[in-house]
């Protein structure tokens, strides 16, 4: 009988061990589950192409139109039209954390927040989209002249091979 007890007590402890964790398909369905939120966000969007006018060879530039806002005070006056987006990410802490590091490497970093709640973490700001994409291309060539395309991805966990420039709509 006692056997029988203890064998029926570590089945009980494995039951409980098992069942309590977390299951990572789970969290796996949550993230594309948002992933394709935004995807689908972002195809119903409109979007433009421009023609870059830099001495670099003609580039596409993807090109958003939306409506943001400014996340801190400070930076209203420098959000102008055409704004280079280097990321997008739906964790403020995240955003302010990169915006840290790209402003300890000499950008002008602004925060702005769209109507779904997206963190749009912005580099430079133009009043035309010539600018907009000429400033995108220094940005993509600067680190990809090192022949070390992956060094953004390491260094700020963000795909930088994905600049695009956002319209900003009023």
């Amino acid at each position: 009988m006692k056997k029988f007890h203890l064998i029926l007590f570590f089945a009980g402890l494995l039951v409980l061990g098992t069942s309590c964790k977390p299951k990572q398909s789970a969290y796996k369905q949550v993230y594309e589950a948002a992933k394709e939120r935004e995807i689908q966000q972002s195809a119903s969007q409109p979007t433009t192409v421009v023609k870059d006018a830099s001495p670099l060879p003609p580039v596409e530039v993807s090109v958003r139109k939306e409506k943001v806002e400014p996340v801190y005070a400070t930076d209203a006056a420098g959000l102008k039209r055409f704004n280079v987006v280097i990321a997008s990410l739906s964790v403020k802490l995240n955003a302010e954390s990169l915006k840290s590091r790209m402003e300890n490497e000499g950008h002008k970093v602004i925060l702005a927040e769209n109507e779904q709640g997206m963190y749009r973490v912005i580099v430079a700001s133009y009043d035309t989209k010539e600018q907009a994409a000429a400033k995108r291309n220094e940005i993509y060539s600067t680190y990809t002249a090192k022949g070390d395309t992956d060094y953004l991805r390491r260094t700020y966990g963000v795909p930088f091979n994905d600049l695009w420039i956002l319209e900003r709509d009023y």
